[in-house]
């Protein structure tokens, strides 16, 4: 326990890197965590901007201009794709925009799970330990992208999951069924306290945008 709630070098902050969607996608995510939010004070999933992770929450000191030359270097070559959204769905205590498979809504899309290796795979090196929250570690088998709607206040308010799940699919906001993964974005965040609830005084800052080109 004494390690868990350590403070680490380089704290308050930790990187991101993630797939941000198309314009009208944001507005359906802010939208919806912004309902959200009105109605019961859940804060988490639209404390960030919208996105799908490729790696979170990432311990790392090293200077912010080396994350950015290795992520470039890592998806060097990766062409963008098509994301799928099948809509508004559960993923574990939370709810979703599913964007994980492609349109027949079973298969995994690979590309997203290839962009996400490789993303992961070029900041590994730059990953130092640190003891909270729990490391987040890639593994293609469990890795799942989804776009956040309802998250980590269910852990503690599971007696409104229903209620919550069936408000979230009444709001009347549309989205695309799907659009470009052709944008990538690091993120600095920082919280007071990683070690408990962390989003009650997250925030966040833009650090850099690649965009996957075809060659």
């Amino acid at each position: 326990m004494t390690e868990r709630f350590a403070k680490a070098p380089g704290d308050p902050y930790r990187y991101g890197v993630y797939l941000r969607p198309d314009p009208a996608t944001c507005a359906a995510v802010t939208a919806l965590t912004g309902q959200v939010r009105a109605q019961y004070g859940f804060v988490s999933a639209g404390a960030f901007p919208p996105h799908a992770t490729l790696v979170g929450s990432q311990h790392i000191t090293a200077p912010v201009d080396d994350i950015v030359a290795a992520v470039t270097r890592g998806i060097a070559g990766i062409a963008p794709f098509t994301v799928h959204n099948a809509g508004i769905r559960r993923q574990g205590v939370g709810m979703v925009l599913g964007v994980h498979h492609l349109a027949d809504g079973t298969t995994p899309n690979p590309a997203f799970t290839d962009l996400a290796e490789a993303v992961d795979r070029a900041v590994a090196p730059l990953v130092t330990p640190a003891p909270n929250p729990d490391p987040h570690t890639f593994d293609r088998a469990t890795f799942e992208a989804h776009l956040s709607l309802v998250s980590h206040e269910m852990y503690v308010r599971p007696d409104l999951s229903e209620e919550v799940a069936e408000y979230v699919r009444g709001l009347p906001v549309p989205f695309p069924d799907a659009f470009p993964g052709d944008t990538v974005a690091l993120y600095r965040t920082r919280s007071d306290d990683w070690s408990g609830r962390w989003w009650t005084t997250l925030t966040w800052e833009h650090l850099h945008t690649w965009r996957l080109r075809e060659e």
